[in-house]
């Protein structure tokens, strides 16, 4: 396919999809290889940066979404209110999740020393949490970890571009050790 025909192709199909959708999946509705797309995909994001609407990165996949420097009139013609800010303590069962998973309702409450359960249910019902399984061990304790609306909602690519935690981060032995003490 020509590369004006792809980059058509790839807005049209993303336009249509409306959520996410992988690098992968995406080649294969079109018949191309990953690498064409990818290009086509990195010359559309560029072509969008005027525009309306952009191309945003979520780890492997893509979405279309609008530029935020027009929130104020998108807000005003769907007349919805502003969506309220998360809390601080949901900001830190976040943080926690996000630097740390998967990770256990036990583990987030012990890292903080206070229930966290009320929180990290609402972080799932906002979609920012999903379960990520369960762990082995008795009680089978719920796996949490981030989202790719999180991702979206704090402008990241993937979990790589998280800010640098000062401090020594635990070892996998050590996690798994807090993990069994606190569930």
């Amino acid at each position: 396919m020509e590369q004006n025909e792809l980059k058509a192709a790839i807005e049209a199909v993303l336009f249509a999809y409306g959520e996410p959708i992988s690098i992968t999946r995406l080649a294969e509705a079109l018949g191309e290889e990953r690498s064409a797309v990818r290009r086509a995909a990195e010359s559309l994001e560029y072509d969008y940066e005027t525009r309306g609407i952009r191309l945003i990165w979520l780890e492997d996949s893509l979405q279309l979404c609008t530029q935020t420097r027009f929130d104020p009139q998108i807000r005003a013609a769907l007349d919805q209110r502003r969506n309220t800010p998360l809390s601080q303590a949901a900001m830190e069962v976040l943080a926690i999740a996000a630097y740390h998973q998967p990770v256990t309702k036990g583990y987030i409450e012990q890292v903080r020393g206070v229930d966290c359960g009320a929180v990290v249910n609402s972080l799932v019902e906002k979609k920012l949490l999903e379960e990520a399984g369960r762990l082995d061990m008795p009680g089978r304790p719920i796996l949490y970890k981030t989202t790719q609306d999180f991702l979206r909602a704090f402008g990241l690519r993937s979990l790589d571009e998280l800010p640098e935690v000062f401090g020594e981060e635990p070892t996998e032995e050590e996690k798994e050790e807090m993990i069994t003490l606190f569930e």
